[in-house]
Order: C-alpha cells, then structure tokens, then sequence
C-alpha cells in the first residue's frame, strides 16, 4: 500500500520526487504530498486525488539548487482522504512520510496532546513527527531523537524524515513495510518503495531489511540493523525494465498479489488484535444495539466472502445470518426489518448491484456497514460504518488478497460481536485471536509447495470440467475456487457442496472430470472423504488438498500440519489460487487481464 520517495542533490528535486510518485501509481493511492527542504526552507504541497491535482499545485515552483526532499502518495487507513490527512505531516520544524500502521498510536498522541501538541490529521502517521521533536528538544543529536521515537513506535513503517536541524539528511527506518535506497556516479541519493521510480536515475539499489534505520546526507550513508550494530550497505545493480520492477520479478501481478497476501493480511490485522477482544476503533458497539440477524449482500469474489462469513457469524457469534447475491436482490421484495444489520462486501465500493441494495437497506431503515478496501468510495460514504481490509490495490482482475482480506475482517468481526452477545467466554476468543495472529505465516508461499503445483498443472488442461467440493466454511472456498478458475482459464468449473455430489452432479463422474477436493484434517474430514471416494470409484481424476494424504486421490497437495480448520482453510486458499494461475499461465492466457472482465464492475 501507499508509495514512498526520497531525494538528496542538486538536480530539479520537484520533478523527481512527482516523477518518482508516478510509478509508483500502480501501488494505489488516493491522496499525494511532497515536501521540499531547500536554503533552510521547507516547501509543502498536498493534493486529493490524481498526481495531476499536485502538479497543477506545484506549477510555479522549482528547485535549481541542492535540497532534500520527500513525496508520499496515500492510500487512506486513518481518516478520509483529505489534504490535511496526507502526507507528508509537518512538526514545528520537520516532515514526515510513512508508509505502514502505527498500532500504539492513540497513547503517543494522548500523551502528546497533553503535553500541548496540536494535531492537524486524523492519521496515525502525524505522532512520529511531533514524537521526535518531543525527543529532539531532550536529545543530543536529531540522529538520537529519531533513533528514540523508532524505539517507542509499535506496529509496521517504512520512514522517511527531514528536519530543518539536520538540512542535508534524510533520516529513515524500515520495518514490516518496503523501502529501497539507490545510488549513482553523481553521488545523489534516492529513497523509494520499489525499484520503479529509481530506474533511469540509479545504478545500484540496497534493499533495507526489517529493522534496518539509520541516515543519509550527501557524502555519508550511515545504517544500522535490529539489534543496533552498525552494517555495511550492500548494493546491487537496479534492473531496467519498468514493468517487470512494478512486478517484483513476478511473471503477473495476479503472481505477486498471491504472495502478498502475507504481508497484507499482516496490515488488516494490524491494531485490530488485543489480548481477549477484537479492536474496532471505526466501530461504534451502538451499531449492535437491537440485532438480531446479519444480512450480508454482495457479489462475486465478495459473495464468498460473504458466505464464509455466515458460518463464522452463527458459530462464533450465535447470531442469524443470510446471505444474498446483490444482483438478484435488488430485483426481490425482499422483507427488511429494522433487528437486522446489513453489511454490503465490495472491494471496490463502487460495485453497482451492491450499492443499489445499500441504497435499499437505508431507505428501509435498517443500519448498514460495508466492508471495503477503498476509503471515501460510494459505499464507504454510503453505509452509517466501515471496516476497511487494507489489501491495497489490487491490479488482477481475479481478486486474490482481496478475497483473503474480507475472509479475516469478517473472522475479526464474529468474535467482536461474540464479545459483545456474551456467546464466547473471553479464553475462548482469546483463542481465537492466537489463531487470527499466525494466518500470516500460513498463507506464505513455499518454492516447494508452488513448484509442486506448476508441474502438476500440466495434468489439468483437457477435459470436460471441474468441480471443487468441499464442507461447512470450506463450500465458499470450493466456490471462489472454482470462480478464479474460470475466470482466467476459461474452463468450466464448479464449486459443490461435497455431500450434494450423490444428488445429481455425481452423474458426470468419469476421468475427464476433474475433482479438486478439500479435506481439513479437522472439519468433517471422514465425511468429506467418504464423499471424495463416492467419484473415486467412478473413475473421477481426483486432487486432494490436505493435511493427510488420500489413498485414492489421483493426485495430492500437501498442506502444513495446521491445528485448526480455519488456518487449513487460508492455506487451501493459497493452492486452489496458484493451480488456477499456473493452469492458466500454461494454456498461455493473459492472467491479469482476462477476457470480458472488468476489475470493478460499475454497471448492472
């Protein structure tokens, strides 16, 4: 999410830092700011929407002279999409740029606002600055100040600094966010989020590590790593192909956003986790007051989502739950009562069939929250509460950490409701948050586990279709299976419930039918086996996804020996996407873009 650049030299340091934010465009941004230290003096400018609002701001400056600079373009996750809430955020006499979330944000600004800080932003971002110069006025050195307010931040940063004490350095820290520093023969340096915006202006790159701070100036680049020793920058050669760079050497972006999901379901689950209770600081408990059923709308990848959500909400939260597809909803009479909450699911929040059933829920009174991954869209503004999934932008058509991202915001929220409907005791969601803290490493993409896939795929590119089958929660993961198949391989597949095969599907069992099961080894394992063996022996080709290696499977996928059935479904949902994407990489298809799709789908 969100795009850093930094610049120390002499050249025009607007026009590099507004070229650099151009590529990094790709990454998702809403809002971009720049800040300029040049002769003493800084020069801020901040514009909402398009870089094109901040060059039409910026038209009548430049700079002819050394200077140091700072650009950021944001993508909203504390407060709306304004010019005071971008960034970079201003001190008594500093700038700062982040990309990141600071998790113990509201006590450093409680105890800053009660030292008579005044802050301008709603944003997390604006305690590092007023931190540091907190430090700074007891410090030695602005090397030292900033040293201490990384050591008092908590959560994910990429930093990039400047202060009118130091004017010719950029200080910096990197840790759970990207950052890259880049060098030439004209000794400038420059500071970024990916390689893009370094290529044509650096030779060599480093690649900061998680921990690394330290400073630059225009003759010293001085950096330490986590355990504060001091470490030799190692530099290699920058690539030169731009697109390949917005990929990170992934072959599609649909590629590199499965192996995001890591890190970005990391973001969703940032400051969102206590020790005994879900932290929704964008919830009011108020929204809850008089519910006594969920109803949650949508379509697509989101329709999954929202069906998983349906089994966490009544098995964790106790409370009704239906769920309805936005297109066909809009068109019923369907009965509205004013005990239900509707929660729309968009990663967009522009998707037309579910904004149209927002609109109708509102009109009958009902209350509303959307689950979105843009902030300040028609649906955000729209519904009386948001919860965002921070997945960034997300350039495939076929939602991948899209998807994943829902999956543990609506997880999060079944055991905040919980909390509240007494329907779990505190040990028990205390639990259920140890587990929501480890889906991180499970979605993680192993060399082995994704090479096993790539050779298997050749296997599955004839035949007369697919069914993915699966039980309970693992039913909406055979669907989105099945649907990320289809859309970017253009074969015919389906998601089926496992035990509904014997009524009727089961008639098209024959080995050019190809049967991608899902087995958790603890949900229903010997029921969703029995029903595996059922098209086994009438000769389907059958892959198994589990835990436990199935005799009569033609071919298997091992996953990690998980200790719950939600963790195996995060990583069944890694599999069911790569053996889509190598399936189709195989048939020679353009994965990002598949035919007839569109990313956000705006019309009936």
């Amino acid at each position: 999410m969100c795009g850093i650049v930094g610049y120390i030299g002499k050249k025009n340091t607007k026009e590099i830092l507004l070229d650099g934010l151009k590529e990094l465009e790709y990454r998702g941004y809403d809002s971009a700011g720049i800040a300029i230290l040049e002769d003493g003096n800084f020069h801020n400018f901040k514009a909402v929407g398009k870089l094109v609002n901040l060059e039409e701001k910026t038209k009548d400056f430049t700079t002819d002279k050394f200077a140091v600079g700072i650009g950021h373009t944001r993508w909203a996750t504390h407060g709306k999409p304004t010019e005071l809430n971008a960034h970079p955020h201003l001190g008594e006499s500093s700038y700062v740029v982040h990309n990141g979330i600071i998790e113990n944000y509201v006590s450093l600004k409680k105890a800053l606002i009660e030292d008579g800080v005044r802050f301008l932003s709603q944003t997390d971002t604006e305690v590092i600055v007023h931190q540091f110069e907190k430090n700074l006025k007891t410090m030695q050195s602005a090397f030292e100040a900033f040293f201490q307010t990384i050591k008092e931040l908590q959560g994910a940063y990429a930093i990039l600094l400047v202060t009118k004490s130091e004017p010719d350095t950029i200080f910096f820290a990197k840790h759970g966010s990207p950052m890259i520093l880049g060098i030439n023969s004209e000794e400038e340096k420059y500071f970024a989020s990916s390689d893009t915006p370094l290529i044509g202006h650096c030779s060599d790159v480093n690649y900061f590590e998680d921990g690394d701070y330290g400073y630059v100036s225009p003759n010293e680049i001085v950096l330490f790593d986590k355990n504060n020793n001091t470490k030799g920058v190692q530099f290699s050669k920058l690539s030169t192909n731009r697109l390949s760079a917005q990929k990170d050497g992934f072959r599609f972006f649909m590629e590199k956003e499965i192996y995001e999901q890591s890190d970005v379901i990391a973001d969703t689950l940032m400051g969102r986790l206590g020790i005994q209770n879900i932290l929704f600081e964008e919830l009011d408990k108020a929204l809850f007051e008089g519910i006594d059923e969920i109803k949650l709308c949508a379509c697509g990848t989101s329709y999954h989502s929202a069906l998983s959500a349906s089994y966490l909400f009544e098995r964790y939260a106790k409370i009704k739950t239906t769920v309805e597809i936005a297109s066909e909803f809009r068109y019923r009479s369907p009965i509205m009562t004013k005990d239900t909450l509707f929660i729309v699911i968009s990663q967009s929040g522009e998707t037309a069939d579910t904004l149209e059933t927002l609109k109708m829920a509102k009109e009958a009174g009902l209350k509303t929250l959307v689950i979105c991954n843009v902030d300040n869209s028609s649906m955000v503004r729209l519904a009386d509460a948001s919860i965002l999934t921070r997945a960034g932008i997300e350039k495939g058509v076929a939602s991948t950490k899209a998807f994943a991202t829902q999956v543990c915001v609506f997880w999060m929220l079944s055991l905040y409701i919980a909390e509240i409907k007494n329907s779990l005791s505190s040990e028990e969601i205390a639990a259920q948050i140890t587990l929501l803290r480890e889906v991180p490493g499970h979605v993680k993409v192993s060399d082995a586990m994704h090479e096993r896939i790539k050779r298997l795929s050749k296997r599955y590119l004839h035949g007369h279709g697919f069914f993915f089958i699966g039980r309970d929660i693992f039913y909406p993961l055979a669907l989105e299976g099945a649907l990320k198949l289809k859309e970017i391989s253009y074969l015919h597949a389906e998601g089926y419930p496992s035990g509904e095969m014997k009524h009727g599907p089961i008639a098209l069992a024959d080995p050019e039918l190809f049967t991608i099961a899902l087995l958790p080894q603890h949900l229903l394992y010997e029921k969703s086996k029995s029903n595996v063996e059922e098209l086994s022996a009438r000769d389907s080709t059958i892959c198994a996804i589990s835990a436990l290696e199935f005799d009569k499977a033609d071919d298997y996928i091992p996953i990690s020996a998980c200790r719950d059935y939600m963790l195996e479904f995060f990583e069944m949902m890694v599999v069911v996407q790569l053996l889509s994407l190598e399936i189709s990489i195989r048939l020679g298809n353009d994965v990002d873009m598949p035919r007839n799709l569109a990313k956000s789908v705006t019309v009936e």
